[in-house]
């Protein structure tokens, strides 16, 4: 595990991305104009937001795109100060010989403080024949209006799962691992659209046995496979407390799951359990959300993970 396979098989140009077609296709256009505005990237992690920031910035500038881009992450340097300082200093300095602006690039900038989210509206304002910014973040809405206004909204969504399972399969046949079908489909289930976290997912399992099967991808995700979860509800509605108990703390110790962990992967099984009706599964619902608020609260974990179990026993024993 020498390098990082996340960086190793990072797309370079916009072109390669995988997914999020009409992104690269707007992308595209301005790599091929060899300009463009300030851009927001907004959208869950492991979409492609930072490939797709330093892959444009590849695009426009060549293999030295590196001397023209100052990339910072607005959540270790959030403060005024560092807005100030280091992103004007940047900011004021001429561009590289044969371009005609500079990038700045802001990762996770919706963890900006409101000041310092005002001093960068005055310096896109001062600066933008010079220079372009380029912002990413989770969360749109923690950005100031006055900031939106003046950039290209880009929404990066979940990749879908036949997209992900082809990058992994991709990505297994140039490090030369044997990569089950299985395997590779529940790689793509328990990354949820998270392409990071499923080339990740891989490296892990392969660095342990290089032949990765389907339970040595559940077993180093910390994840239970769906059967075993599906088990738990079975438990609950035919054999009562005692049994489905017993069942819940066998899939907590053995795939060294937190609490909340265990109800969250329940919630997304939920839907494709077949033996319970739509009434039953709201109710399910219900008492699992009460579980994960009070256990954030600081409730003890057995204790609630029991009444939840406890809980779900006496609504589909009735």
């Amino acid at each position: 595990m020498s390098e990082l396979w996340v960086e190793r098989h990072r797309p370079r140009s916009v072109s390669e991305m995988k997914g999020q077609r009409a992104v690269v296709d707007r992308l595209s256009a301005y790599s091929e104009s060899k300009t463009f505005p300030h851009l927001m990237f907004a959208g869950p992690p492991g979409t492609g937001k930072t490939t797709a920031a330093l892959a444009l910035t590849r695009d426009v500038f060549g293999d030295g795109f590196r001397s023209n881009l100052l990339e910072m992450n607005a959540s270790d340097e959030r403060k005024l100060e560092s807005i100030r300082t280091k992103v004007k200093q940047f900011a004021r300095t001429a561009p590289m010989p044969g371009t005609s602006f500079k990038v700045i690039f802001l990762d996770e900038a919706d963890a900006l403080t409101s000041d310092a989210q005002g001093a960068l509206r005055r310096i896109m304002e001062q600066f933008a024949e010079t220079c372009r910014f380029i912002l990413s973040c989770n969360y749109s809405s923690k950005i100031v209006e006055a900031i939106q206004s003046r950039c290209a909204v880009f929404r990066f969504r979940p990749l879908d799962k036949e997209k992900v399972l082809e990058k992994v399969m991709e990505v297994a046949n140039s490090e030369g691992v044997n990569l089950e079908d299985e395997a590779a489909r529940a790689i793509a289930d328990v990354s949820l659209g998270d392409l990071r976290k499923a080339i990740t997912s891989l490296q892990v399992a392969a660095s342990l046995d290089p032949h990765v099967t389907r339970d040595l991808v559940y077993e180093t995700t910390a994840t239970a496979p769906p059967e075993e979860l599906h088990g738990f509800f079975l438990a609950c509605k035919e054999d009562g407390f005692q049994p489905a108990r017993r069942r819940m703390r066998g899939i907590l110790d053995r795939f060294g799951l937190a609490g909340t962990d265990l109800v969250n992967q329940l919630h997304r099984e939920l839907s494709s359990v077949t033996f319970l009706d739509e009434v039953q599964k709201l109710a399910v619902t219900e008492a699992m959300a009460e579980c994960d608020f009070r256990m954030v609260e600081g409730g003890g974990e057995a204790l609630q993970l029991d009444a939840m179990a406890a809980r779900i026993c006496g609504m589909l024993s009735d």
